[in-house]
C-alpha cells in the first residue's frame, strides 16, 4: 500500500475534533462495516447504524457532527464466513474497538460471544452463530483524555541507579491497612501517599505493572465461577482495565490511570 494511501487516511479509533466525531476501522477483507450508536451500556440493540466508507488503505471511517465525548458505540463487520480461511465475519456480533480508550463495564463471558454454534461440527461446515451479542457486551467510550500532567516528564533514571517494583494493582494495595477502604485494589490506591512512601523507602525508581489493560474474562473459567485475576487474556490495549476504577462513572478509569501515573 503506497505511504500516500496510508497518510490520508483518519487516525484508527475514535477522535473529536471541531468536524465532530471521526470513527475509523481497519480490516482488509470486510464488505461492509456499520458503526452501532448506543444511549445505554446495557443496550441490546443500537439507537442508530452509520455505514463506513472504505478508503484506499482499507481503513473504514465516518466524521459525525453533534456526536461528542461520552458517546457509547461498536461495530458490526460483514464479510466472508469461511474458517477455513481463518474468516469469521459475522454482523450478529458487536465488536470492540481495537483501539477503545474505555469500555463501559468489563468483559465477562456470555455464550452469544461464540462465533459458531457449540454443536460438533468439521471447521469448515460450520455455520455463523446467529445470536445478537450487542447486549451481553459492554460498549466503547468515546472518552476525553486531555489531562493536567502537571509539568510531569519521565524521570530518566540511569540504568545503573534503577530499581524496577512490579506489582499488581489490585494485590498491592487491596489489603493494606493505611490504604483507604474506598481505594483498596484501585489506581488511586496504587498511588495514594501509603504506597508511594513504602516504594521511595525502598528505593524503588520505576514501577512495573502487571496487566492493566482491559482483560476479557475465558468462557472456561467462567463455566467454573472463576475470573482472571492477573489479566493476562487482554482484549482493550489501549484502556485500562475498569475493574481498578474506585468510581462508577463511565470512562473514569481513563483519568484515574492518568493521575496514578503523574503521582
Amino acid at each position: 500500500m503506497p505511504s500516500s494511501a496510508l497518510a490520508a487516511s483518519p487516525p484508527l479509533g475514535a477522535t473529536v475534533s471541531a468536524a465532530g466525531a471521526t470513527f475509523a476501522l481497519y480490516s482488509a477483507h470486510a464488505t461492509a462495516v456499520d458503526l452501532c450508536l448506543f444511549a445505554h451500556a446495557s443496550d441490546a440493540a443500537e439507537s442508530r447504524r452509520v455505514p463506513l466508507t472504505r478508503d484506499a488503505a482499507n481503513v473504514w471511517h465516518a466524521t459525525l457532527e453533534g456526536v461528542g465525548f461520552g458517546q457509547l458505540y461498536g461495530y458490526r463487520v460483514r464479510g466472508p464466513w469461511a474458517p477455513a480461511q481463518g474468516h469469521y465475519f459475522n454482523p450478529a456480533k458487536l465488536l470492540l474497538d481495537p483501539y477503545a480508550r474505555a469500555l463501559t463495564g468489563p468483559v465477562s463471558w456470555h455464550p452469544a460471544f461464540s462465533s459458531h454454534p457449540e454443536a460438533p461440527a468439521l471447521p469448515a461446515e460450520r455455520l455463523a452463530d446467529p445470536r445478537d451479542s450487542a447486549g451481553a457486551l459492554p460498549k466503547c467510550v468515546l472518552v476525553d483524555s486531555a489531562f493536567d500532567w502537571g509539568g510531569d516528564a519521565p524521570p530518566r533514571t540511569p540504568w545503573d541507579r534503577t530499581v524496577i517494583y512490579e506489582c499488581h494493582v489490585k494485590g498491592m494495595t487491596m489489603r493494606h491497612p493505611e490504604v483507604p477502604d474506598r481505594l483498596r485494589g484501585t489506581y488511586l490506591g496504587l498511588s495514594s501517599e501509603p504506597i508511594l512512601r513504602h516504594l521511595r523507602e525502598l528505593g524503588v525508581t520505576a514501577v512495573q505493572l502487571l496487566p492493566v489493560q482491559q482483560e476479557a474474562g475465558e468462557a472456561r473459567l467462567a463455566r467454573l465461577g472463576l475470573t482472571n485475576y492477573w489479566g493476562y487474556s487482554t482484549i482493550g490495549y489501549f484502556a485500562p482495565d475498569v475493574r481498578f476504577a474506585s468510581g462508577d462513572r463511565i470512562g473514569c478509569q481513563v483519568a484515574e490511570f492518568q493521575r496514578m501515573v503523574r503521582e
